[in-house]
């Protein structure tokens, strides 16, 4: 049984300072009521002795000094956040926050540039972390910032660990306890000011030389290598990155234990043959380990890994081997109270969970496996696997799913990176003195990291790569149960008979937990296949901030853009049983509207484009060439039909020239008509643009539009007059840092009567056209993923009300209220309580204004009451969006 001791300490400082960085404001009272609670427990210890020393020490009383370091554990943490927060706040850049100003500051590089989503413009962005080293506003010192840019692979390796850049942006304060305080968008290039050090300048040309080298080989195993080896990551597509996430592979590419063991094991090997002693190729192995973390930049992940190597190897120097749990506690306490803000960190939250499992879990777990296979195989299956449960409740926090193949892949892919990390730490040291050397070891190197790269790929075209799991809370707490239960199984004692009844309970929990869920998953696939209703025509994919439309007649399949990722694209088609998409059409290639196409390319059989003008639309359109689709460019007047639907595209007019047919301003704008329903989708139109299309006399009323530009507020008040929708529909990301939707978009969709829908609150969504009432009304009806919670990531705005699936209040902005606009008409709304909705003061082509059915899950209908007829003040409700996957009842507009 591993000596816990220390962990237990090194855990409640770890629980302490992950809260305390949210709220360092109370952080002194934490210490003080921690310092006072140790005190107490030392003098209650001292009392206890004294009164009782003829007395065995019971249970409670050998627990007394180990309640007291726990305290003293969180009060010393508590204290170094209270004593560092000062320290990361900037009056000046608040100022520049609060005032939205543009900032130009230098940056001293922490952390080298890692690669995150693509720009609108679909070019590489990057991410880097450092602490300001003086600027123009309040020359700020050393407080911690993270800047994003965009530019090119080797403009991000000039950025490298201790190199002082100047950036030029707006400034953003960070969520507190975030490791960075304030976040940099550059609008600018970046500009390297400064190189590093000398002491750090020989990492930066080490890097760049294998990075090239590595470069020269071909295909995915030379964008890999050089993460396999000293974790740079800066060549890796984010095809191959999604690959090696799916297969569960992504922690070979992140520099941890196992990369220092390697390089330890490796010099100490060397050091042997040399014949030093052991005091000497301790002192050598920590040179070495010190040369390797400044080649690999000080991340998280690295900086834990090399403290608790520096634990072990003065262990060793002392002639005493050092357990790996006391260790592990150590580097743990030491890195908490050096930089609190490291607890929130998810680099470091796994590398110590798969540290303590594979300390903890791996040894008791190989011998119960050993009972059923030989003792190599328990032991190769074991160490995975440990890892895997360890980790497992904080990767939920980063995707709600579950790698099935993950523990398969490991086991063929953990042979080869041993190899690849090795061979090309020896290349990257051996690349500038001997190149040719250098070179014939990168290709060694790259064999192993080939058969990854292929291993990761193969793995992530697997059917039902990934099981869904219970997100949020719930299922961190699901996933800790579960390895609290492995645990108990195979670290139980069965000489004990309180262990061995636990041992049973916990098999028991889980056998019962396994069945339940294979039958909740199976259940919730056949149940949502049913939920959906048959007959949609119109599709909003929840694919996030972007755009994924899809209309349809029968097997007649159109899409209007593609979002910006591959898996929601494709994953949207699947579920709603789509193999082929008859047309596409790319309204523009920003990411948010193309970045999906790989998703979804091999089902299309035809495509509209803009004119192409950047390598990015290049790019675009090499992959639709790559899947054998053939493209023509959108203009106006292009027609044609789907199934019983006609299309046509409306904008950009036949004789654009200059920029008028391309970016926002050019997006294809498609109407189609058929079957009830005629809707209208923008793309990214703005306001110039959207009142030169209502001038071309073009535009018609119609059933439902999609809101142009996810709902920004460059919009044009005649567009919205003239189309008179009855529905909007918003495809927008949570969280999405635009504000979109805006509160002027929000406003304008209420004055022309228009309901909304909205695939952040709501998710997917899907309207069909009902047969017409007895009146003689057409309805229009919407099924939605989730009933709406009505807030905006935490900003409340006017649109949603108490019930139902159908949101048709729309109301004034949170500081006042907004009265109703002169009615021409009465429009009132009957029906349940699904919320109000203002008059508008314009006049519909088709009469009088919608009416709204609607009723929540399980309830009955209401007696039909008037609806207010004015806007009121704008009220946002807690109540959390149902997580239920079953169909909702649909909410019904109709007009005379």
């Amino acid at each position: 049984m591993p000596d816990l001791r220390l962990a237990l300490p090194a855990c409640a400082l770890w629980t302490a300072v992950a809260v305390l960085v949210g709220v360092a404001d109370a952080a002194v009272g934490v210490a003080l009521a921690c310092a006072g609670g140790v005190v107490g427990v030392v003098a209650g210890s001292v009392g206890a002795s004294v009164v009782r020393r003829r007395c065995a020490a019971g249970p409670l009383r050998r627990s007394l000094p180990l309640v007291a370091l726990v305290l003293a554990a969180v009060a010393v943490g508590s204290v170094a956040v209270a004593a560092q927060s000062p320290s990361r706040a900037s009056a000046g850049l608040d100022a520049a926050v609060d005032a939205s100003e543009t900032v130009t500051l230098l940056v001293r590089v922490d952390r080298t540039p890692q690669r995150v989503a693509a720009g609108f413009d679909g070019g590489a962005r990057w991410s880097l972390r450092g602490r300001t080293d003086g600027g123009t506003t309040s020359r700020p010192d050393a407080v911690p910032v993270t800047v994003l840019f965009g530019g090119t692979e080797r403009e991000a390796r000039a950025c490298a660990f201790g190199a002082v850049v100047r950036v030029t942006g707006a400034v953003t304060s960070a969520e507190p306890g975030e490791p960075t305080t304030y976040t940099v968008s550059v609008r600018d290039d970046v500009a390297v000011v400064a190189p590093p050090p000398p002491w750090l300048r020989w990492a930066a040309v080490a890097r760049e030389t294998f990075a090239l080298a590595a470069a020269a080989t071909p295909g995915d195993g030379g964008a890999l290598l050089p993460g396999l080896a000293i974790g740079d990551e800066t060549a890796v597509s984010v095809d191959l990155d999604e690959a090696m996430k799916a297969a569960s592979l992504s922690h070979l590419t992140a520099v941890s234990g196992a990369n220092c063991a390697l390089v330890i094991a490796l010099v100490f090997g060397l050091a042997r043959l040399a014949g030093l002693g052991r005091r000497s190729r301790v002192m050598v192995a920590a040179v070495a380990l010190a040369g390797f973390v400044v080649l690999v930049g000080p991340g998280a992940s690295v900086i834990r890994a090399a403290v608790m190597a520096a634990v072990l190897l003065i262990g060793l120097a002392r002639g005493r081997e050092a357990d790996g749990v006391p260790a592990l506690a150590l580097a743990m306490i030491v890195l908490l109270v050096h930089d609190p803000w490291i607890a929130r960190d998810y680099g470091f939250a796994l590398s110590v969970l798969a540290t303590g499992g594979l300390l903890v879990l791996a040894g008791p777990l190989s011998r119960v496996l050993a009972r059923w296979m030989p003792r190599a195989a328990a032991v190769a299956v074991a160490v995975p696997t440990a890892a895997q449960l360890a980790c497992q409740p904080v990767l939920l926090l980063l995707a709600p799913t579950l790698p099935l193949y993950g523990v398969p892949a490991n086991l063929l892919a953990e042979p080869a990176a041993p190899v690849a990390t090795i061979l090309g730490c020896i290349a990257c040291a051996v690349l500038p003195w001997a190149p040719g050397l250098g070179q014939v070891v990168v290709w060694l190197a790259w064999l192993p990291s080939a058969w990854i790269a292929q291993v990761a790929v193969f793995t992530s075209r697997l059917p039902g790569v990934a099981a869904p799991w219970a997100p949020g809370l719930a299922g961190v707490l699901l996933s800790a149960a579960v390895v609290v239960a492995v645990a108990i199984v195979v670290l139980g004692r069965r000489s004990s008979r309180a262990a061995s009844i636990a041992s049973v309970v916990a098999v028991v929990a889980l056998c019962v937990g396994a069945v339940a869920y294979v039958g909740a998953l199976g259940g919730g696939l056949v149940g949502r296949a049913l939920a959906l209703p048959s007959d949609w025509q119109l599709a909003a994919c929840d694919v996030g901030q972007g755009d994924a439309l899809l209309i349809r007649d029968g097997d007649a399949v159109a899409m209007i853009d593609v979002g910006r990722e591959p898996e929601p694209a494709g994953a949207c088609l699947d579920r709603l049983g789509i193999a082929r998409v008859d047309l596409l059409v790319l309204t523009h290639f920003d990411a948010d509207h193309v970045g999906g196409l790989s998703g979804v390319a091999d089902r299309v059989g035809r495509a509209i484009v803009q004119r192409p003008v950047r390598e990015a639309d290049e790019r675009t359109l090499a992959t639709l060439r790559g899947a054998g689709v053939p493209t023509e460019q959108g203009r106006a007047g292009l027609s044609g039909r789907l199934g019983e639907l006609t299309w046509r595209v409306l904008w950009p007019p036949a004789a654009a020239s200059g920029e008028a047919d391309i970016g926002n301003a050019g997006s294809i704008t498609v109407e189609t008509d058929g079957k009830g329903l005629r809707a209208l989708f923008p793309g990214d139109l703005g306001e110039e643009a959207q009142n030169a299309l209502v001038a071309s006399g073009a535009v018609r009323a119609v059933d439902v539009v999609k809101v142009a530009h996810h709902g920004s507020a460059d919009q044009s008040a005649d567009l919205y007059r003239r189309l008179q929708a009855r529905l909007g529909l918003l495809s927008v990301g949570a969280r999405n840092g635009y504000g979109h939707p805006t509160a002027t978009a929000l406003r304008l969709l209420a004055e022309n009567g228009s309901a909304v829908a909205r695939t952040d609150d709501q998710g997917m969504l899907l309207v069909s056209a009902g047969s017409s009432s007895g009146s003689g009304r057409s309805v229009i009806r919407l099924w939605s993923e989730r009933t709406p919670d009505g807030t905006d990531s935490g900003r409340p705005y006017p649109g949603y009300g108490r019930g139902g699936t159908w949101p048709h209040e729309a109301a004034a902005e949170p500081a006042q209220a907004r009265p109703a606009p002169p009615r021409a008409r009465s429009r009132s709304f009957r029906g349940t309580r699904c919320g109000r909705r203002p008059s508008s003061s314009s006049r519909g082509p088709r009469g009088s204004s919608p009416t709204v059915r609607c009723a929540p899950s399980g309830m009955r209908s209401r007696p039909k009451t008037p609806a207010s007829r004015s806007a009121t003040s704008m009220r946002a409700t807690t109540r959390p969006a149902s997580s239920s996957r079953s169909r909702a009842p649909p909410c019904s507009a109709s007009r005379a």
